[in-house]
């Protein structure tokens, strides 16, 4: 019983005493992902074909 509590104590005090550091912490850049778009976004080949229907109906 007494080296059991010897051996707790010994473990406690080990892990506490490693629990940190004094150096200062060492903190990362986050990285920024840019995502490559277009200016267009789709709508100009929507609006082409928006537009090239109204003309094929009108001449209809």
């Amino acid at each position: 019983m007494k080296k059991t509590l010897i051996a707790l104590a010994l473990v406690a005090s080990a892990s506490t005493a490693t629990a940190g550091s004094v150096a200062d912490p060492v903190i990362e850049a986050p990285v920024v992902v840019a995502d490559a778009s277009s200016s267009s976004n789709g709508t100009t080949v929507a609006f082409a074909i928006l537009f090239t229907s109204i003309i094929w109906a009108a001449l209809d």
